[in-house]
C-alpha cells in the first residue's frame, strides 16, 4: 500500500442513497489506509467526527453541492453549521450561473463569504465545475478563488458529466500558481489516473476509488 499517496486522497462517498453503513466503512477504510479525509455531505459530518477524531483523518463535507446555486448567506450557514460539528475541510460549488453572465464579483464574493465563515477553522476547496466550462471561464474562475483567498481549487462535483482531466489540471495550476491547493475529483479510479493528475499539479485527489489507487486496482465508480 501507499501511505504517501493515501495522504492526498479524499475518500469521498458524496451519493444521495448512501446509507450508514457506507459512511461507516468509508470511516474505517480511512483509519486503515490513512487517508487525508472523508469527504460526505453535510449529514454525516457529527457521524464521521465521531469516528475519526482520535485519528489524523480529516472529516470533509460539501458546501452549496452540487448545483452551486444557493445564495452565498446559505453557503456560510452551511459552512459554519458544518465546522460546528467537526468539518474541517469544505468543498464548496461556486455560482456558475453568475459566472457564465460574467457577474465576477457575485463568484467573488460567494466565494469570501465561505473563506470568512470558517473563521480560519477549515480549508476551503472551491469546485469550479470544469465541465460545464469553457478554458476562459475556468482561468476566471480560479483567478476568483485566489483573490478571494481559498485554499484550493477543485475540478468537478461528479454531478455534472466529466471529471478531472490532466489538461484541466495543468491550465489551473497554471493559473493559480505554485502555491495554492489543487484537487482532481471525478474520474480518478486507479494509480495510473492518480499519478497523471499529480504530474499535471494536482495536490489532492477526490475519490470514492483510494482503496483501489493506493492498492493497485481499478476503481469503477465515476467519483
Amino acid at each position: 500500500m501507499d501511505t504517501k499517496m493515501a495522504k492526498m486522497i479524499d475518500h469521498t462517498q458524496l451519493k444521495p442513497d448512501t446509507a450508514q453503513e457506507k459512511i461507516e466503512q468509508i470511516c474505517n477504510e480511512a483509519k486503515e489506509y490513512g487517508f487525508a479525509s472523508v469527504c460526505v455531505n453535510p449529514y454525516w459530518v457529527s457521524f464521521c467526527y465521531d469516528r475519526l477524531k482520535d485519528t489524523d483523518v480529516k472529516v470533509c463535507t460539501v458546501i452549496g453541492f452540487p448545483l452551486g446555486a444557493t445564495t452565498m448567506e446559505t453557503k456560510a450557514y452551511e459552512t459554519k453549521q458544518a465546522i460546528e460539528q467537526g468539518a474541517t475541510e469544505v468543498d464548496m460549488v461556486i455560482n456558475i450561473g453568475a459566472l457564465k453572465s460574467g457577474d465576477y464579483e457575485t463568484v467573488k464574493s460567494d466565494i469570501e463569504a465561505v473563506v470568512r465563515a470558517t473563521e480560519g477553522k477549515a480549508l476551503t476547496k472551491v469546485i469550479i465545475e470544469t465541465s460545464l466550462l469553457t478554458d476562459d471561464e475556468k482561468v476566471k474562475a480560479c483567478e476568483l478563488a485566489k483573490e478571494a483567498e481559498a485554499d484550493f481549487v477543485k475540478t468537478s462535483t461528479g454531478f455534472s458529466g466529466g471529471g478531472a482531466t490532466v489538461e484541466d489540471i495543468a491550465l489551473m495550476r497554471k493559473t493559480v500558481g505554485p502555491d495554492m491547493g489543487v484537487k482532481a475529483s471525478g474520474g480518478v479510479r486507479d494509480r495510473e489516473g492518480a499519478d497523471a493528475v499529480i504530474e499535471a499539479g494536482a495536490t489532492r485527489i477526490g475519490a470514492s476509488a483510494g482503496m483501489a489507487i493506493v492498492s493497485g486496482g481499478q476503481g469503477t465508480s465515476d467519483y
